[in-house]
């Protein structure tokens, strides 16, 4: 970094999940603050006041001390920029609308200057976009020679703004926030249920929302719900057809019927009186309508704008009265409003496009739906309804004068509304229940026409002109007069009723080793118990055991696959730390969440230097756990036993180790009559309330080799811990445990073996020192004494050196020849580098040159060593691509006796 940028934006995460830093969504930016660590903001003269005269929304912070002024006290007192920053945003984004108000700053262990600033945000691009405005703002209230920051394009790209004009930039956000949020109706919802705690899932960019997960979800669009029949929205769209079935059972409605020309609807107006109204067959929003035509002249100009709009005309006679918004949810009506048209008030001096420009600078007011009210559009129809008034946009009208623009009073095309839901008459409720019933909505919006709401239309005249499937609720929500309605929440209700089950049950698994078999066992006794099972591992996300998608799915976007698909009843999750710390998790609580072990793996990444980093990562799987759920932890492992005083939910312990239930955590555990599994006298025991429970005998188990496979035992114990934390049935469990092989069908790349040619060839994905050491116990027990063993051995580039060597020495006592490979991405390491500092560990620990071969792909590395190999001999191979490595295997198995081939590349060589 130069001198000239004492500030650095090292990286930057979106977490949508729980994450290490907390259990809400938040933004993560990590920011180096070069030289600016020795100047907090009480050795900066001026910066506080500078900032809070820009900003002075600041000046209401509370900060650590709970009270308005409480930042600025922490700025006068001194305190690191980073923890500005996180407040900067905060308020850029508050003052563009967004409901924020929660963040963190931290250090960043063993980096001196780094922090990692956090902050809730409504929508991430324009969270982003604030965090870069924010260090912006700062960095330019800093003195001369330290304004200059590095890396802001990792955060959002320049909004092209001075840092001085908060307006613009306030606007800019705000737009951002309009543009990747949910517009009023979708938003109350979706707010609803998430008071309810019921999970929601975005589907698209727009307002396709999910409540719920798996096969309890429910969907909606705005208003309209996934038991919206289509039907009853297609009729409500066609409103000839619409008004034919009101009238057929008899709800008043107007006369009128479609025209198919404008002499038609000159005959269809004489015929019914004047004054009439003209729309479209299909409209909307109050697009082509055009009320209170009195004349042909006018006739003709409404007929126009109809036809414009929609494929077909309808002529009605106009109802008396004001237009009357009725919303009907699930047979029950829940708010009234009176819609009022869009209209200005003279004051002598001012013209009427004066005084609509005064109205629309209403904050209130926005485009379209994105605001409590719609701003007044000015366009020919605005102009022709004034002109038959009389009047135009010049007009200075007198005090007082109220001047109607519209005759529609959508507020769409800017009109207000005024609650009315205490006012109707029964007669008239009943009558809009009724309508939206024959129509066939589950949420509908009635348009009545009715001089009085209290009194009933069929003494006074009027009737319903339009039932609306997919009606705006803003009106209701925060009418411009009167009581807002709280509407949203009997339309969740209609969806999810109290007391029913918006979730599927979530089992949430991670740990260094294991991860993936424990799920694929779990899987299995669930759908020995009847559920519709979908799960996520390294290699893909499976339903009902097919495989819905290949690759690494064990981050929280696959997470989020499974819980999207109304065919599951139950989901599996593999939970890795690298999505951890990507993104958080791909849920908001599990009901059982389980770490199965913790040992060193993928550290010196991301901020992960020791194995307690790593497991202070995977400990937020237990700390998402439900109150009501459980956390499944290794009585074995000291790492896991330490997250129990963190883990939610009750404590279900696991340990493979003899007379673990004698010994600490489990013997006052389970005298309190708490859950745990064990393994005693080769059987997998059950303890609950009290009771002992043998599950199956490990002889049993097809994945455990006849006890060989003592990973697998512990895998197995680990399974049965979780499902029995469920309340699944024992008798499942055991058939689960049972069934389930160490075959690739059922296990890819997990112990699968094959015998041909006299040779023995083992796959296994172990990925790490702990893995290869349980590899190395089991190889002696199904090695040919007489034969050797041959490995492949590859690790990522992202590894430290001394992982590395290592590895080549745990490679040089287990195998007696080494094919050491790369993978197609050195991240960030030269070709070879990998092999070479694999090949020195092993050179080191003793192992001759000419045993050591280097190889730059797995699949070269897998060919030679299956040419090497001769009867006798046993294959070891540690597939990163599992498929592609099994179909090598298969063909292998499959062809003649295979030709012996050289050896590659020599490790002297290699390395120069």
């Amino acid at each position: 970094m130069s001198e000239a940028a004492p500030m650095h934006v090292i990286e930057r995460s979106v977490y949508r999940g729980p994450h290490v830093y907390s259990a809400r969504p938040m933004i993560r930016v990590r920011l180096d603050l070069g030289a600016l660590e020795t100047r907090p903001t009480d050795r900066l003269p001026g910066f506080a006041e500078r900032l809070v005269e820009r900003l002075p929304g600041l000046a209401a912070h509370g900060c650590s001390y709970g009270e308005p002024g409480g930042l600025v006290r922490r700025m006068k007192d001194g305190t690191w920029l980073g923890h500005v920053i996180e407040h900067v945003a905060i308020e850029l984004q508050s003052r563009a609308g967004a409901q924020v108000t929660r963040g963190k700053t931290r250090a960043v262990k063993r980096q001196p200057g780094v922090y990692d600033i956090l902050f809730c945000y409504a929508d991430a691009e324009s969270g982003l976009a604030a965090a870069r405005a924010a260090i912006e703002i700062v960095a330019d209230l800093l003195p001369p020679g330290l304004q200059a920051v590095e890396g802001l394009d990792r955060l959002a790209s320049s909004l092209d703004l001075r840092p001085d004009d908060i307006g613009a930039i306030t606007e800019a956000l705000r737009r951002l926030a309009i543009a990747n949020g949910l517009g009023p109706s979708t938003a109350a919802l979706v707010a609803e249920a998430r008071r309810r705690r019921i999970p929601v899932l975005r589907l698209d960019k727009a307002s396709l929302v999910q409540f719920g997960t798996g096969s309890r979800q429910r969907r909606i669009r705005a208003s309209v719900t996934g038991a919206t029949s289509l039907i009853g929205a297609e009729l409500a769209a066609n409103k000839q057809k619409a008004r034919l079935l009101l009238e057929s059972i008899g709800v008043p409605v107007p006369r009128g019927g479609v025209v198919g020309s404008a002499a038609d609807a000159r005959a269809a107006a004489s015929k019914l009186g004047w004054p009439v109204v003209v729309k479209p067959l299909d409209g909307n929003q109050g697009r082509g309508v055009s009320t209170g035509v009195a004349d042909e002249r006018q006739l003709d100009e409404a007929y126009a704008r109809a036809a414009a709009t929609g494929r077909r005309v309808i002529v009605e006679k106009q109802l008396p009265g004001t237009d009357h918004r009725i919303l009907v949810v699930a047979g029950t009506v829940v708010a009234v409003a009176e819609r009022v048209p869009a209209s200005v008030a003279g004051d002598g001096t001012h013209s009427v496009a004066d005084l609509i420009a005064a109205v629309n600078a209403d904050p209130r007011r926005g485009a379209g739906h994105e605001a409590v009210l719609t701003r007044i559009r000015v366009d020919a129809a605005l102009e022709d309804f004034l002109a038959r008034g009389g009047r135009d946009l010049a007009t200075v009208p007198a005090p007082g004068e109220r001047v109607a623009l519209r005759g529609t009073a959508n507020l769409s095309t800017g009109g207000t509304a005024i609650d009315r839901t205490d006012d109707i008459h029964p007669d008239n409720a009943a009558i809009a229940v009724q309508a939206a019933a024959i129509v066939g909505l589950d949420v509908a919006g009635i348009d009545m026409m009715a001089p009085d709401i209290s009194r009933s239309i069929r003494e006074t005249g009027g009737g319903i002109v339009e039932v609306n499937a997919a009606p705006g609720l803003r009106m209701h929500i925060a009418p411009s007069e009167g009581s807002p309605r709280d509407v949203a929440k009997p339309i969740v209700a209609s969806l999810l009723p109290k007391g029913s089950n918006s979730r599927i049950p979530i089992f949430a698994v991670t740990g260094t080793n294991g991860k993936t078999t424990t799920v694929r066992m779990v899987a299995r006794i669930l759908g020995e118990a009847g559920y519709r099972v979908g799960f996520t591992s390294t290699t893909g996300v499976y339903v009902e055991g097919r495989r819905q998608a290949a690759g690494d799915a064990s981050g929280p976007k696959s997470a989020r696959m499974i819980l999207r698909n109304p065919m599951v009843d139950a989901a599996v999750l593999e939970t890795a730390r690298g999505g951890l710390l990507r993104e958080g998790l791909g849920f908001d609580v599990c009901d059982v969440g389980a770490v199965l072990n913790i040992s060193e793996d993928h550290l010196g990444n991301r901020g992960v230097e020791t194995v307690e980093d790593l497991a202070r990562v995977k400990s937020v799987v237990v700390q998402s756990v439900k109150r009501r759920g459980a956390s499944v932890l290794n009585a074995d492992d000291p790492l896991t036993v330490r997250m129990a005083r963190r883990a939610r939910g009750r404590i279900v312990w696991f340990a493979a180790s003899a007379g673990a239930a004698e010994r600490p955590p489990l013997a006052g555990h389970l005298a309190a009559g708490g859950m745990a599994v064990t393994h005693e006298n080769e059987t997998v025991m059950l303890y609950r309330d009290g009771e002992r429970h043998a599950i199956v005998g490990t002889g049993a188990l097809p994945s455990a080799l006849g006890g060989a496979a003592e990973f697998n035992i512990w895998n197995a114990l680990a399974a049965t811990a979780i499902a029995a934390a469920y309340d699944i049935p024992l008798s499942a469990i055991s058939a689960g445990l049972v069934s389930f092989q160490p075959s690739f069908e059922d296990s890819p790349g997990r112990l699968n073996i094959v015998d041909a040619h006299g040779v023995r060839i083992l796959v296994d994905y172990a990925h790490n020192p702990a893995a290869l050491d349980a590899l190395a116990a089991l190889l002696p027990k199904l090695r040919d004494p007489n034969g050797r063993i041959l490995g492949v051995i590859g690790l990522p580039g992202d590894r430290r050196d001394s992982d590395l060597l290592n590895v080549g020495a745990q490679a040089a006592a287990m195998f007696d020849e080494i094919m050491f490979r790369e993978g197609p991405d050195g991240r960030g390491r030269p070709r070879g580098a990998v092999n070479a500092l694999m090949a020195e560990g092993a050179l080191a620990a003793g192992k001759a040159p000419s045993a050591i071969h280097l190889l730059v792909d797995e699949e070269a590395a897998t060919d030679l060593c299956l040419a090497r190999a001769e009867p006798g001999d046993m294959i070891v191979l540690t597939p990163t691509d599992v498929d592609g490595i099994w179909a090598r295997v298969q063909a292998f198995a499959n062809s003649p006796a295979p030709l012996r081939r050289p050896p590659s590349q020599s490790p002297a060589a290699a390395l120069g």
